[in-house]
């Protein structure tokens, strides 16, 4: 019988020639268990491992659906699509496919919350400042990145809602001057959405952004575990250290936070199993009901909407009237004499006033249809603005101010309103509503250098809090 002795020095036998072709050793210190990370982490870090856990899940799942989908738009004998009777066929013929399909159309809205909920988390703790703007814009695009790749996928199925949901989409690059037209055609492959429209996007689906996410969040580690993490205080725990260079105020990852992080993935899983078993189209958001007929370009259904996760910025195209572009003029002109007024140097003071009148002009004279997709691009590209729009003196919203912490609820309130009028049909009082929470939601991010340094502050503690 093999001793336990021996089997532990051939382990290290193996294991050092594994490093030595190889840095396995090195790499598990440097990024589990001698990365000192913040002894303070509380549930809002939580939703970063989930993000991770989520694209493992997508990736794996859909691996499994690829086996025995078809993205073919040509009717078979039965007068289906082919692409839809594959999705089909999946959930009623391929043993556990309902179960693969149900996990990743879950996964795909699941992915956009934990993400939502781990921006917010950066946005109140000011996890994008200094040393993290890197970071910060990896993970933005990552976020654009997620979006393309939910936009591709949504057409798969093939379904009413995915087709007409697509046809809308793509033409709304018709409106980009000059090459806007050309730009839709390349994108469809087509003059219409058809089968030459399904083969590209299932092509970038599978391989082309799945490759691009996945290098993205590699920089975003890398860049994370360079500069450390951010914590509820907003206090670097680099700057107190012991005499081996040590942080004072921090634990290794590993064992410590990877043991808390399997508590989060086992209650995120229980939360995930029971909308997969039992409500698996999450109320005809997660799945619509439209999705379940095969697409008909002879038949648009009566109400065309985007997947819950775009209705924020889908509510914003649809509010860009018109009448609300006089409302952004206004915006453009209070921000541009603001600049213009607080500005101390006067090269700044001009090229302020002179962005304004262009802007303001622009704005009246380019149609409201362009800037609608200006703004529903721009609404979510802005977020990588904020490490240079944020001037507050401190990171941590535990030592904001009270106009900080009010401005921040209200554009979160106008964040979700925007979201479910996205889902609902048009109509007088929705589009009134959705041009006001659209003028604020723009506001927050304009105004920001102005209300972070006007906010009252709390002092920073030098050391982290933690009971």
């Amino acid at each position: 019988m093999i001793s336990s002795k021996v089997v532990a020095e051939k382990g290290q036998q193996l294991l050092g020639w594994v490093d030595e072709r190889f840095p396995l050793s090195s790499t598990y210190k440097a990024h589990l268990s001698e990365y000192y990370a913040p002894k303070n982490f509380n549930f809002w870090y939580f939703f970063g491992s989930l993000a991770l856990l989520v694209l493992v899940m997508q990736i794996v799942t859909g691996i499994f659906l690829v086996m025995h989908y078809k993205p073919d738009a040509s009717l078979n004998a039965a007068g289906i699509p082919v692409a839809f009777a594959s999705v089909e066929y999946i959930m009623r013929d391929v043993p556990g496919g309902w179960i693969i399909r149900y996990m990743h159309s879950t996964g795909a809205s699941m992915f956009f919350i934990v993400v939502y909920l781990h921006m917010f988390r950066g946005l109140i703790y000011g996890s994008y400042r200094k040393p993290r703007e890197l970071i910060w814009l990896f993970g933005i695009a990552i976020f654009l990145c997620l979006m393309a790749e939910a936009f591709f996928g949504y057409l798969l199925p093939w379904g009413q809602m995915s087709f007409w949901g697509a046809q809308v989409i793509v033409n709304l690059f018709s409106a980009i001057p000059v090459i806007g037209p050309d730009l839709s055609i390349f994108i469809r492959g087509d003059f219409v959405v058809s089968d030459a429209t399904l083969n590209r996007f299932f092509a970038f689906h599978v391989i082309a952004i799945p490759l691009v996410l996945l290098g993205l969040v590699a920089a975003h580690l890398v860049a994370l575990h360079e500069v450390g993490s951010n914590n509820p205080d907003g206090v670097e725990i680099k700057k107190h250290k012991d005499a081996n260079g040590i942080p004072l105020d921090g634990i290794p990852f590993h064992p410590y936070y990877t043991v808390k992080d399997i508590f989060g993935v086992c209650v995120f899983l229980i939360v995930f199993a029971i909308i997969v078993f039992f409500a698996p189209e999450g109320g005809g958001y997660f799945l619509e009901y439209n999705n379940f007929f095969p697409a008909d370009p002879l038949k648009t259904p009566p109400h065309i909407a985007p997947v819950w996760y775009f209705t924020p910025f889908y509510s914003i195209l649809r509010a860009t009237t018109s009448d609300f572009v006089w409302a952004l003029a206004a915006l453009v002109l209070i921000t541009g004499v603001l600049a213009f007024r607080t500005a101390k140097c006067q090269m700044v003071r001009m090229a302020s006033l002179g962005v304004t009148v262009v802007g303001v002009a622009a704005l009246l004279l380019i149609e409201a249809k362009v800037w609608g997709v200006v703004l529903m691009g721009g609404s979510v590209m802005v977020f990588g603005l904020l490490p240079w729009l944020d001037q507050s003196p401190v990171k941590s919203i535990r030592y904001r101010g009270g106009l900080y912490k009010s401005i921040l609820a209200v554009w979160v309130i106008c964040f979700v309103i925007l979201g479910y009028l996205g889902v609902q049909p048009p109509s007088p009082v929705g589009n009134l509503v959705s041009q006001i929470c659209s003028w604020l939601y723009l506001a927050f991010f304009a105004f920001m250098p102005w209300y972070t340094r006007l906010d009252k502050t709390k002092p920073e503690p030098e050391r982290v809090t933690w009971k």
